[in-house]
């Protein structure tokens, strides 16, 4: 029996569930976009919207790299670190080598691909768990990171821990990729997110290499049993989830113009709560990219009202974590109810 008849013939309360199920989160974010827009009109003032997609870009990007790990069974707790990493090394080659963006760009996602070919290493050749295996990575490559500088920030002009004074400064051209704006309306942050959402829905929904990942995340042995290159493609998972932390680092990089040490801190949770806000969207129960960014564009939109209303910021973590249990209450908890 298709499942559009089957639906039809269930009975109405059955019906009205599976609805909440599939579009309660979206409905959510809708109900919260009105209730702000009436207490607070410039909510919605295009401009604001703009900013709300602008400080979500980058934990979407980390997001959507926890995405693709999770899709394979697993989980990267270094992408924080991977992203502070590579806004270090790239302030390092502009403001300390004076190198110019397009080594630091080269360089720091050459480092974050290292990073993720070590995670996976310890995971698929070593058996650590994944857990375990990417919060060693995270320490290791938060202490790295310190090293040159004796764990100052990187900012022009500033005075190396060996007394010599920096002489490079960030290029115009790499700062517009942080601050600049498309027909001075689209930041570009908000663009490059977008892509890389697009390129990662299509990669896990549309192609053959995406569908097995899915098959891997869902029954690892069946899928060796199936012939699938298990091995190869969690290692392949993991190096992307490093790639887009890199992107995401390289992005905030820009945005701030200089390499703050403290730019990871809180990274690595936010990007986990709008990955896994992402399975109650749409009833999917499964890791994937447009969930992902409805839960960070779900995160940003309520932290944005809040701030606007001036709620207390300590405030902010209550209202993630309600956040996070109400989806998750959406996918397992009313789930149940429907078997």
């Amino acid at each position: 029996m298709p499942d559009s008849l089957s639906r039809s013939l269930q009975p109405a309360p059955r019906r009205w569930l599976d609805a909440l199920i599939h579009y309660g989160l979206l409905l959510l974010l809708g109900l919260i976009v009105l209730l702000f827009s009436l207490v607070e009109p410039a909510f919605v003032q295009v401009s604001n919207l703009f900013i709300i997609l602008q400080s979500v870009s980058i934990v979407a990007l980390l997001a959507l790299g926890v995405t693709l790990t999770m899709a394979v069974g697993g989980l990267d707790l270094s992408i924080g670190a991977v992203a502070a990493m590579s806004l270090m090394i790239a302030s390092y080659v502009m403001v300390v080598l004076d190198w110019g963006p397009l080594p630091a760009i080269v360089i720091s996602l050459a480092g974050a691909a290292l990073v993720g070919l070590l995670n996976g290493w310890l995971i698929v050749r070593m058996g650590i768990p994944d857990i375990l295996a990417t919060l060693g990575s995270m320490f290791l490559v938060i202490g790295v990171q310190l090293i040159p500088t004796g764990g100052r920030s990187i900012a022009v002009g500033m005075t190396l821990p060996g007394g010599e004074e920096t002489e490079g400064v960030f290029s115009p051209a790499f700062l517009t990729l942080g601050r600049g704006r498309l027909w001075d309306m689209v930041p570009i942050p908000v663009l490059v997110t977008a892509v890389l959402a697009l390129a990662v829905w299509l990669f896990l929904e549309r192609t053959r290499i995406g569908r097995l990942f899915y098959a891997i995340g869902g029954n690892e042995q069946a899928a060796r049993l199936a012939g699938a290159p298990v091995q190869r493609y969690k290692l392949l998972a993991y190096v992307l989830s490093a790639l887009l932390a890199s992107v995401g680092g390289l992005l905030l990089a820009a945005r701030l113009g200089r390499g703050d040490v403290s730019s990871g801190n809180g990274l690595v949770l936010d990007a986990l709560g709008a990955a896994l806000i992402g399975f109650a969207v749409l009833g999917a129960k499964k890791a994937n990219a447009f969930g992902t960014l409805a839960g960070a564009v779900l995160i940003a939109t309520l932290l944005n009202g809040l701030t606007m209303l001036n709620a207390p910021y300590y405030a902010q973590d209550f209202v993630k974590g309600l956040v996070l249990v109400l989806a998750l209450v959406f996918t397992f908890g009313l789930a149940r109810q429907t078997r």
